[in-house]
């Protein structure tokens, strides 16, 4: 699939998934259909080293259904990351393996989860339970970071979605982001194979060794990914009030109006979040850009250029995390009181970017980029930047 039938695809599957989003997020199942939209559209098939198509496919897909762009984002991320590991063979494999029968790939990443992986026999056993495993409940394939040898390092391995010892307890009933299936998951004596280990993380690496600093990738793509998602949902959030405006609001009697379109407040109100969306949309994809040149350095990746992408990145988060709360909330003063009904649904954008912005504390974003301005400091490497 080229970039530009990316493009066509995901705005097809957008206006699908708008369709029906509302009557979606009120059943709150697991997303088994909208995964198979996904599938049938061969979206989940388009190269993930190629950042700016797949960014971009997730902010058109999360303008639809930001669960359903979490989750695709996410896809993608978790097949690019593969190859920064050691078993290089595993990864070329997998990805031929998700072209070729359409899987879906997801991950247990949370750097707080203590899933422990120990020898068994021939093969490898993991046992534990993750917290925020998004995702995870209607995956083919998992990425499971575990602790290993006495907690000196975490491991990496690929488990099948439908392993034994596998399940997924029915503990997802969060205020937003509802299908992304981001409850925990309970792992009992799963086993893998050896093979099935993509690399480790030594407790005792140098970072700025350049096997760390390429790793160290994963967590700012993380952050450039939710960015992109957050400004999906402020354009989902000012398509959908836009249409209800046009086609439902009524001026307030005191303007004087026939219609709500005229009314110079809504006209103001809606301009003043079109051109922060603008300004958003530029920032998250030059967090794209940084990324995607980061990534092309491989190994030649020095602190300083991480440093200046992770520094992009957050500023983009920032700019986005602001835009997609104060889009989802504005957008009621310029729809009226009838559009806080529930068969409405324009809710649900604030519920899913309120969700999503408290994932990792934006503040510390903004002292990143304060330190950088006032000290020099470059952002640390941590799991969230």
């Amino acid at each position: 699939m080229t970039p530009a039938e990316a493009l066509t695809a995901a705005r097809t599957v957008a206006e699908r998934l708008r369709e029906d989003a509302v009557a979606r997020d009120q059943a709150n199942r697991l997303p088994r259909a909208e995964i198979d939209l996904l599938r049938d559209s061969g979206l989940l098939s388009v190269d993930p080293d190629d950042h700016q198509t797949t960014h971009a496919v997730t902010r058109i897909v999360a303008a639809g259904d930001a669960s359903i762009g979490h989750l695709l984002g996410y896809h993608y991320l978790h097949l690019w990351r593969a190859s920064l590991y050691d078993n290089a063979e595993l990864a070329r494999s997998l990805r031929q393996e998700v072209a070729a029968d359409r899987l879906f790939v997801a991950a247990v990443s949370n750097p707080r989860d203590t899933l422990t992986i120990s020898p068994n026999g021939d093969t490898l056993s993991i046992s534990g339970r993750g917290a925020f495993a998004t995702g995870c409940a209607v995956a083919d394939r998992l990425f499971v970071s575990t602790i290993y040898d006495d907690r000196e390092a975490r491991l990496v391995a690929v488990v099948a979605g439908g392993a034994e010892g596998l399940s997924h307890p029915p503990d997802w009933d969060n205020l937003g982001q509802r299908l992304t299936a981001s409850g925990s998951i309970v792992l009992q004596d799963v086993r893998v194979r050896r093979s099935d280990v993509l690399g480790t993380f030594p407790a005792g690496e140098d970072e700025s060794s350049p096997r760390r600093l390429r790793l160290s990738l994963v967590s700012l793509a993380f952050q450039a990914v939710l960015t992109q998602v957050l400004v999906g949902i402020a354009e989902g959030a000012l398509g959908e009030a836009a249409r209800y405006t046009r086609e439902r609001a009524r001026p307030w009697p005191a303007s004087g109006l026939g219609r709500a379109v005229d009314d110079p407040h809504v006209l103001a109100g809606y301009g003043e979040l079109s051109a922060t969306l603008r300004a958003a949309r530029l920032l998250a994809d030059d967090a794209t850009r940084a990324l995607a040149e980061a990534d092309a350095c491989g190994l030649d990746l020095t602190a300083p250029e991480r440093g200046r992408a992770a520094l992009t990145i957050s500023a983009a988060k920032v700019v986005s995390t602001r835009l997609a709360t104060e889009a989802a909330s504005r957008i009621f003063e310029f729809t009226g009181a009838r559009a806080t009904t529930r068969s409405t649904g324009l809710d649900r954008f604030w519920r899913d970017a309120r969700t999503l912005t408290v994932h990792d504390p934006v503040a510390y974003k903004a002292r990143e980029l304060g330190a950088f301005l006032l000290t020099g400091e470059i952002p640390p490497i941590t799991a969230y930047s």
